[in-house]
């Protein structure tokens, strides 16, 4: 058996198992060096995937040879690879930026890059696995290690915010799991292939009605769905800002990916009118979520907590897609995951870059500050006009797809394109606000220091940037993988 048929073991045992050898390297810098390593080993790992599954549609692995659903079986598709490269490449991307100040000091170096190893080996995790069971284990590992990574900021309000977080998906968790031991109840499974083929054959569904109800409570929680967002905003304003691109372009995206997989391949293609109430109970949420967060967004004045409202509007749109239950919805809803972590990631760097120069991220803060900063602040902007969908933009893509998509249910679709419109206008006035400060306003408060951000950061920042264009000109990529996961996801469909 060659190494490319172990790709998808590799995928989670190199950060799994190089997290643990970080513990013992105590000369400063090595732990960081060790991380960016095998990070950057797992995103060339996740590119020869996308490959691989481009080139034969899927791809699956046997541990111990033991086949499913007997044995552990690692499934690589379309929608799983697409979250590969969304995870592996903002770790990579967040490491190589540079090192965010720890409160435990230069001796704690090891322990915190240990941990965010084990946070990517848990993400990656969540997205390979084929049972239920063990992605609830890498749901577990990847929520305990970004608990500790949000907490390793000099920050004390991050110590609460962690508390609200580990509670909430602590709950989350808890929830899916009880949903989980429902179902392995009524079919003996926990292989999701298996599992789907299982339920066809109960007689009783109310067990199975029950437990889609508490799989997909936990996992909108997980996922930040609206109205269960409440732990979201203050983890990523006071989290390490290097912290907070990792987790905001990944974290909710993998929640998501898992709740899509268990409602459209478990629980709708065995549970009659599912897919109605899907939409039903999902498409208000996602138009409010869309709405009201944008609308509280406006009115921020601390920058990463503008960008943190900012993800839950955007998750509406993600949920939106998916809530349409088409597979030009389902495709703009996939592609908008990796569009905004694209966007999302690009503007939380550029919000590093203003804080090597600036004592606090508020907007009375910036004003002026593009005189100094001028390569940081138009970094900002061409994030900021992807987030918004402006065209010649990854944001664009997505959003686009998503107005035609809408488009097809008549007068809903044209109240729906219109909430999309409103949305996207709000983003304008939220990045404005800040642009307008740091561009037209004199200054008030003096800079910590004068001058650009460091070239390292400033570097991986436009890397970013110059991706957001690049995927919003030639989006074939991310659109191909995202049609093919939609149509996984409805090719059973009643």
């Amino acid at each position: 058996m060659t190494l490319t048929a172990h790709l998808p073991a590799l995928q989670v045992l190199v950060p799994l198992l190089t997290a643990p050898l970080v513990l013992l390297l105590h000369v400063r810098g090595l732990p960081r060096i060790a991380a960016i390593a095998a990070s950057l080993t797992a995103f060339a790992i996740a590119v020869s995937l996308t490959g691989i599954v481009q080139t034969q549609g899927s791809a699956s692995y046997e541990m111990g040879s033991w086949p499913a659903p007997y044995g552990i079986q690692l499934s690589i598709s379309a929608f799983s690879t697409l979250l590969l490269l969304i995870v592996t490449g903002a770790s990579s991307l967040a490491l190589l930026a540079g090192q965010d100040r720890l409160r435990m000091g230069p001796q704690g170096e090891p322990l915190f890059y240990a941990a965010w190893l084990l946070a990517l080996a848990g993400l990656s995790g969540i997205v390979v696995a084929g049972d239920a069971f063990n992605i609830f284990v890498f749901m577990e590992i990847a929520s305990l290690a970004s608990y500790v990574l949000i907490a390793g900021g000099l920050d004390r309000r991050a110590l609460l915010a962690v508390f609200k977080y580990l509670v909430m998906g602590t709950t989350g968790a808890t929830f899916y799991l009880i949903g989980i031991g429902l179902i392995y109840m009524m079919t003996g499974t926990l292989d999701l292939a298996d599992m789907e083929s299982r339920i066809a054959d109960v007689g009783e569904l109310r067990p199975i009605l029950v437990a889609a109800g508490f799989v997909t409570v936990g996992l909108a929680l997980k996922a930040a769905l609206f109205p269960l967002h409440v732990w979201l905003p203050n983890t990523y304003t006071y989290a390490p800002h290097m912290v907070t691109m990792f987790l905001a372009a990944c974290s909710t995206k993998v929640a998501l990916y898992v709740l899509l997989r268990f409602d459209f391949l478990v629980f709708q293609q065995n549970l009659t009118e599912h897919a109605i109430q899907f939409s039903i109970f999902l498409v208000p949420l996602a138009v409010i979520a869309i709405l009201v967060a944008s609308g509280v967004a406006i009115g921020e004045r601390n920058i990463k907590r503008m960008l943190a409202y900012s993800s839950i509007a955007q998750i509406g749109y993600v949920l939106l897609g998916a809530s349409l239950v088409s597979v030009m919805g389902l495709t703009a809803g996939i592609a908008h995951m990796f569009n905004h972590a694209l966007a999302k990631g690009a503007l939380f760097l550029a919000v590093a870059c203003l804080a090597t120069r600036v004592e606090t991220l508020r907007i009375e803060n910036i004003r002026g500050v593009a005189k100094d900063m001028p390569l940081t602040m138009m970094a900002f902007v061409v994030a900021g006009l992807s987030l918004i969908g402006v065209p010649g933009t990854a944001g664009f893509i997505s959003k686009w797809y998503l107005i035609g998509a809408a488009l097809e249910y008549g007068n809903l679709g044209i109240l729906l394109v219109a909430v999309i419109l409103v949305s996207s206008l709000m983003a304008v006035i939220y990045i404005w606000r800040f642009v307008e400060a740091a561009y037209f306003a004199d200054r008030q408060v003096p800079l910590v220091s004068n001058g650009e951000a460091p070239w390292q950061i400033l570097t991986v920042t436009w890397v970013a940037v110059l991706a957001n264009i690049y995927f919003g000109i030639s989006s074939h990529l991310p659109v191909s993988l995202a049609s093919q996961a939609a149509e996984t996801l409805l090719e059973h469909l009643p």
